[in-house]
Order: structure tokens, then C-alpha cells, then sequence
């Protein structure tokens, strides 16, 4: 490349030094000059042509690019300056000038996918800095040079196409990107097929569009049985492809053969065989085996299998293995024996995709299975369960009502029927064990609580003696028709009413029966003629069928208790009477007609002294609870404000209580007090050698000082001396365990008197002790015991 000159209005423009020609040189353009007519005129500009500069250069640096003047530097003194990117704006420093002979270099290697051109102004000023010269502007374009590879974006790319596709068939897309000018030949990008793996059917099944990058079919024969995956290896190179100049890389393209249904699926075997139990569900009987060479657990290997003849009425489906393809012939629909010995099924396979276009249907996709059904006992059943039978209630014992008999389904197997009771809440029934004869044991009673609505229920079980035995039950229902054999009752059985006649007043009375229609109602409502005074004194109207007014006849009747007797009938064929009483309570009432309570008392049988007496004894009880209360809060008063400490005159601890005055004479009086009280000095106790001493000496040992007690302790002082005492306590290493013998007071270090031990009863001799008799009431039980006397 070389850069020629420019004749300008300037100054030649010369190539670059590196070029073997001498610096361009640029003046800036000429000022208006004024003509001789006084016009002023401006002389044509030329455009100024843009410096190339080639990338990548390997210098020496600085590198001289163009000369820049200006034609008043001949008068004054001109300091040259350029800016821009590039010069005073980042990247800086890649241009810089010469200000005083306005040479303009650049400084380094210039890259042109970093940044194509440069764009700088070029200013002149005096040494004032004043401005002699308009700015003007410069171009700088780096040329481009082959320095770039074309890359691929991945490494490796994936496609597919489907098998048996047409050459031609557009497969999949590749690119390569060049970062050199792709308007000249350093980024113009070729592409080519380097290899192709494997090489079946030929190794050249793919061509690729050299501009595009388009991978397209080239031949016929793609079989994804044979061959699933191809691996291609593709070349981008620039230049426009020129091996010789060109930078080149390199990328793998995988090809997967995607599956299209080509292979029907084949059943391995022309028949198949199973047998089924017979009554049987929801268990496999056959397994049919199927091979597909399409590709597994897709649409086009999964495998559809259907009876299209032997089961007319669909006791069996086939149900595919998702894992193995395998159809299991499943029972949906329960076979019988009797019925059928044996199924001939003809199966057909289909996959759920539908075949590719020109493929046929092999032979092998039909093939017949045999099943054959396996005998076994069944169980007897009752042709009508449950069966139903009517008759009256009543029937007596011993009656025969129907023949209950189960029949056999196992036609070929000669098997006798016994027969049982299974459920007969009221022990009516019987049944003959062979065959089946009910027979009853008790009288049928419709008003049972066994029967539900107007039905009793019995079941029965039908046993044969197959191997293993089987059994069936059967239900029995017995409609019981009702018979008049249930007289009313009247209702209500106690009631009151006013002792005076009132138009309004009376008691509305009705009757239950047991019975239903037409064994009830309409009941008819009477008074017996006997006694007479039932009659005069009560009267009986009719309200409607099931209901009458029981009201009294003459204007007044002493208030009291009556029992009035009242005959009703039902309306059964023949009708049933029922006397039944009614206990009516005649009373005063009041204004409204209610009974008051002093008569409703009154005729409870209560005279006047009586109801006196009942509400003295209530007085005197309510007196006796008040007195008790008050008598209560008195103790509790009292309690509260007892002192805590004992009364001395209550105080026994000190005093000699006098049981009896047994003689002894003045000796008993000498008594020697200074054992119960507490000694001043422990020299004797302290002077005792180590080993085990008594319980209820004082401890050795130094003790904690217990709180002294005043005399005479003030009762607001109490709680805080048993705090401070226990509080001391609590705190005292001497004091004993809870669970050992407590000290309560010092009594001395000895006794006087002998011991007891040496009084013993002896069992020689004889000895009375009748006198104990003498000895009054409180000797008894010793004169009893050793005595022997006239009570023993």
C-alpha cells in the first residue's frame, strides 16, 4: 500500500517515511485576502486527506506520520497543538506533536478491533497563545491486517434429523465469527466438511453451505438402527478460504438420527398359552412377548395390544409393561367353568405411533392365545336372596313356612348340601339340615322388638362337602301380617281437674295399641255402670276418633284423689276392651283454672293441722341450721384470737396428775426435783470417755445460740421468734437428723431409781388373783385375764 501525493492549495502531501517517501506535509488553509477592487475573497479549500495507518506496526516508535504548518510561522514564532481521542482524551498519548515543528507522531502499535479511526484537531498559536489559525480537522484510519481467527461460538453443536430423510434435507446451522473488516478479505469466512464419523452408509452423507454455514443431507440410506449419531468436524477459514493465507478453526457438529416408527413390532411367538382359576379377578394369566427395534420407551417402540376376537362379552384385557413392552393378559371380568372350559383369543400389537409412510404391517403382529379355565368349589348359593314369605302373626310352633334350598354352580362335581341357622335374634326358626325346611319353634309375634317394620329376618347357611368345603348364606324375611291381639291402653294414667264444673274444663284421654291398622283406632271411650258412682259423677264425650274428654258431671265434687276407671275398644275385627284407671286429682283452682297449691295439697289428702304441723317442723329446722351457723362462727372467732401458748392451768407437762390414791405414805412425797431440771454445769458430761452416750444427754459440741423467748411473749411477736428459732435451727450443725431421736429437754444424767428390769413374773406356784374382782370396774379386764373368776 502506498500513499500518494495530494497537489493541494497547500503543499504536496508525501507518504510516510517507513514507505521509502518523505513526510506528508498539511498547511492550514489561507486566510480571505482583499482584491484591488476592495472585495474581499476567499480562495477554494481542499479537502484534506485522512492518514492511514496500518495496525500492528512494529515501529521503531515514536513513528512520524505527517508534518503539520502553518505559512505565518515565516513571520512570528507558532507552537503547533493537536487534540481529541487519542491526543488529550483516553486513550491519550497514542498521537503526540512537535509544538515547535509540528510533527506529528504515534507512540504506539494501534489496533483496529479495538478502535478503527481517530478523529484530532489541529491547532497553531503565537507565543502568546493567541490563535493565528483556525483549527482544522484530521482523520486517521488504521488498516486493517489479517490478525484474527474466525471463532465459533461453541465448541461443539448439536442437530438432528430424522431417518430416512431426502438428500437435501436442511440438518442444522453453524457460524464463525472473524473481528477483522468483513469487507475485506481478513474477515470473510469460509466453511467446510474436514471429516465425518462414521463413515456408513459413505462417508460423505452431509455437505455444508461454504458462505452459510447450512449442514444439509447429501445422499439417502440415514437408518437410526444402524447408525444413531454422526460426528462431523467443520473448518472456518478467512481470506475467503484461502489455505494459503487464511487463518482457519475448527468445530465438531454431533449429528443425532432422530427414530421414526420404520419397524413394526413383531410378537416372538405365533401362540401363546395361560390358564385362569375360574371366578377369579385382576390377576395375569398370559405373557406375550414382543420385539420393536425402534427406539425404546418412545411412542414408536411402546407397544398397544387388543382381542379382536374370542371374547365377545370382555372377561380379559391386556395391560402393556412399561418397562419391558411384555402384554399381560389380565382376567377384568370373572370366569366360569360350567360355562366356558376354555378362550380362544387372536391378538393383535400396533404401536401408539402410527407407522411412517410406506412402511407395511408385518405378519407377525397377529397371534392367538389359549386360556383355559381352571375348575374349582364354589360355594352354594340361594337362587332368591333374600327371599320373602308372608304370614299372619301368632302362628304356633311347629308350623312349616317355606322350603329355604341353595343350589350347587359345580354341575360336575356330585356334592351334597347340609344346612345351618346362622342369625335368629328370637329363636323362632328351624331348619332341616338337608333340605332346608323352615319349620317353626315359637310363636311369631309381629309387636317382637325383633321385628322391624312388620320384618323379621332370618339367615341361614348352605355348607357342601367339596374340597376345601365352601359355604353361602341366604336371608329369610318373614312379613308379618298384624292380628287383633293387642287391647288399649288409656293414656294419660294421672291428671287433675277443677272441683267445680266448667264448660272448658276437662281431660282430653286417648288409648295406645300395639297393634296397626285396622287393628287400631277409632277406639271407643265408655264408663262402666259399676259402680254406679261413676257414672253420676263423671261423664265421657267424644272428641274424634282417637281421642275423648273425661269431665265431670254434677256442679261440684270434694277436692281429693279419684280413680276412675274407663273401659276403651279398638276397632279389630273382633274388637279388643281394655278397663284401665285414671287417677284424676280434683282440687280448688283459681280465676284461670289452674289448681292453687294450698289445693293441690288439699287434695293430696293434706287436712288443714296437717299442712300447720309441716310448716312448724320446717320453722324449727330452719332455727336449728341458724343456731349450728352461728354456733360455728363463734369457734372460729374464739380460735382466731386464742393465744398460741397453752394455758398454764391446761398445762400438764409440769403438774403430777392424781388417777388414784394407791397409800405409800409420806415416802411418796419425797421427791427429788432436781433430776428434771437442767444442770449449769456439763463437767460431768464432758468428762465422760468417747463411745456411745446416751441419746438425751446434751451434745459436746459448741451450739449455735437459739433466740431467747421472753417470758411473756407478746402474740405479734410469735411468728417472728418461730422464724428466727427455725431460722437458727436450719443453721445448727449439732442438730439431729430428722429421722433419729430428738432431744426436747435435758433430764438429768442418771436416775436413782433401780431398774424395772428386775421385776419379772414368775409361772411357779399359784398365786390368786381373785381379789382383783374387789377392785372395782377399771380392774376388770386385768381380773379377767389372770383372775379366772365367776365371769370367765
Amino acid at each position: 500500500t502506498t500513499l500518494r501525493s495530494y497537489k493541494t492549495g497547500f503543499q504536496e502531501v508525501k507518504a510516510p517515511p517507513e514507505f521509502q517517501a518523505p513526510p506528508t506535509v498539511i498547511m492550514f488553509p489561507r486566510q480571505q485576502e482583499i482584491s484591488s477592487k476592495g472585495l474581499r475573497r476567499q480562495k477554494r479549500d481542499w479537502v484534506i486527506p485522512p492518514v492511514n495507518v496500518p495496525e500492528n506496526s512494529r515501529g521503531p516508535f515514536p513513528q512520524m506520520l505527517v508534518s503539520i504548518r502553518s505559512d505565518q510561522d515565516r513571520n512570528i514564532s507558532i507552537r503547533y497543538s493537536i487534540t481529541g481521542v487519542g491526543a488529550d482524551q483516553p486513550p491519550n498519548e497514542v498521537f503526540s506533536i512537535d509544538p515547535v515543528a509540528g510533527k506529528m507522531f504515534v507512540t504506539k502499535p494501534l489496533d483496529r478491533e479495538r478502535r478503527s479511526s481517530y478523529h484530532l484537531r489541529a491547532h497553531a498559536v503565537n507565543m502568546n497563545g493567541e490563535r493565528v489559525e483556525s483549527p482544522i480537522d484530521l482523520y486517521i484510519y488504521v488498516i486493517d491486517m489479517n490478525d484474527n481467527r474466525p471463532e465459533f461460538k461453541n465448541q461443539v453443536y448439536n442437530g438432528s434429523v430424522d431417518e430416512g430423510s431426502k438428500p437435501g434435507t436442511f440438518v442444522m446451522h453453524l457460524a464463525a465469527f472473524d473481528h477483522d473488516d468483513n469487507t475485506t478479505a481478513n474477515g470473510m469466512v469460509r466453511y467446510r466438511i474436514l471429516s465425518q464419523t462414521p463413515h456408513s452408509p459413505i462417508p460423505n452423507m452431509f455437505t455444508i453451505n461454504s458462505e452459510t454455514g447450512d449442514i444439509v443431507t447429501v445422499a439417502a440410506g440415514l437408518d437410526r438402527e444402524k447408525v444413531s449419531q454422526y460426528s462431523i468436524i467443520v473448518q472456518a477459514t478467512d481470506m475467503e478460504g484461502n489455505l494459503n493465507f487464511g487463518l482457519s478453526n475448527t468445530a465438531t457438529a454431533i449429528i443425532s438420527v432422530t427414530d421414526i416408527n420404520d419397524n413394526p413390532p413383531e410378537l416372538t411367538s405365533r401362540t401363546f398359552s395361560g390358564e385362569v382359576p375360574e371366578n377369579r379377578i385382576n390377576v395375569a394369566v398370559a405373557n406375550l412377548t414382543v420385539i420393536d427395534r425402534d427406539q425404546p420407551r418412545s411412542p414408536n417402540w411402546n407397544a398397544v395390544y387388543r382381542i379382536i376376537s374370542g371374547d365377545p362379552i370382555g372377561h380379559f384385557t391386556i395391560i402393556t409393561d412399561p418397562h419391558t413392552n411384555d402384554g399381560m393378559v389380565t382376567v377384568v371380568k370373572p370366569v366360569d367353568f360350567e360355562q366356558n372350559r376354555a378362550f380362544m383369543l387372536t391378538v393383535v400389537v400396533n404401536n401408539q405411533a402410527p407407522l411412517a409412510s410406506g412402511i407395511q404391517s408385518s405378519l407377525q403382529s397377529t397371534s392367538g392365545v389359549t386360556i383355559s379355565v381352571v375348575d374349582i368349589n364354589e360355594p352354594p348359593f340361594f337362587p332368591t336372596n333374600p327371599k320373602s314369605i308372608r304370614f299372619e302373626e301368632g302362628v304356633p310352633a311347629g308350623t312349616s313356612l317355606t322350603t329355604f334350598s341353595a343350589s350347587d354352580p359345580d354341575r360336575f362335581m356330585q356334592q351334597s348340601i347340609r344346612y345351618s341357622k346362622l342369625a335368629d335374634p328370637a329363636e323362632w326358626l328351624s331348619i332341616n339340615t338337608t333340605n332346608g325346611q323352615i319349620v317353626t319353634t315359637a310363636t311369631l309375634d309381629r309387636e317382637s322388638i325383633f321385628v322391624k317394620n312388620n320384618i323379621y329376618e332370618a339367615t341361614f347357611l348352605a355348607v357342601d362337602n367339596g374340597s376345601p368345603m365352601a359355604s353361602g348364606t341366604g336371608t329369610l324375611q318373614i312379613y308379618l301380617i298384624d292380628v287383633n291381639d293387642n287391647a288399649p291402653s288409656l293414656l294419660p294414667r294421672e291428671s287433675q281437674i277443677c272441683e267445680r264444673i266448667n264448660r272448658n274444663a276437662g281431660i282430653n284421654i286417648t288409648a295406645a295399641d300395639s297393634d296397626t291398622d285396622p287393628n287400631v283406632g277409632p277406639f271407643v271411650f265408655e264408663l262402666p255402670t259399676f259402680p254406679a258412682s261413676i257414672r253420676r259423677n263423671w261423664t265421657v264425650s267424644r272428641l274424634n276418633g282417637d281421642y275423648a274428654r273425661l269431665s265431670l258431671r254434677i256442679q261440684y265434687l270434694k277436692p281429693g284423689v279419684y280413680e276412675v276407671p274407663v273401659i276403651v275398644s279398638d276397632s279389630g275385627n273382633p274388637p279388643l276392651s281394655n278397663r284401665s284407671i285414671i287417677k284424676v286429682k280434683v282440687c280448688p283452682c283459681d280465676e284461670n283454672g289452674d289448681c292453687t297449691l294450698v289445693g293441690a295439697v288439699a287434695a293430696a289428702g293434706l287436712g288443714t293441722g296437717a299442712i300447720i304441723a309441716i310448716l312448724i317442723c320446717i320453722i324449727i329446722l330452719l332455727s336449728m341450721v341458724l343456731v349450728f351457723v352461728v354456733w360455728m362462727k363463734r369457734r372460729e372467732k374464739e380460735r382466731q384470737t386464742k393465744q398460741l401458748l397453752i394455758d398454764p392451768e391446761d398445762d400438764v407437762r409440769d403438774n403430777i396428775l392424781k388417777y388414784d390414791e394407791e397409800g405409800g405414805g409420806e415416802e411418796d412425797q419425797d421427791y427429788d426435783l432436781s433430776q428434771l431440771q437442767q444442770p449449769d454445769s456439763l463437767e460431768h458430761i464432758i468428762s465422760k470417755p468417747l463411745g456411745v452416750r446416751r441419746v438425751d444427754e446434751r451434745p459436746i459440741i459448741p451450739e449455735s445460740q437459739y433466740p431467747i423467748r421472753p417470758a411473756i411473749p407478746h402474740p405479734g411477736d410469735i411468728g417472728d421468734f418461730i422464724n428466727e428459732g427455725l431460722r437458727a435451727a436450719d443453721n445448727d450443725p449439732t442438730a439431729p437428723p430428722y429421722d433419729s431421736l430428738l432431744v426436747f429437754d435435758y433430764e438429768g444424767s442418771g436416775s436413782t431409781a433401780g431398774s424395772v428390769s428386775s421385776l419379772n413374773s414368775s409361772s411357779t406356784g399359784d398365786q390368786d388373783y381373785d381379789y382383783l374382782n374387789d377392785w372395782g370396774p377399771r380392774f376388770k379386764k386385768l381380773a379377767d385375764m389372770y383372775g379366772g373368776g365367776e365371769d370367765d
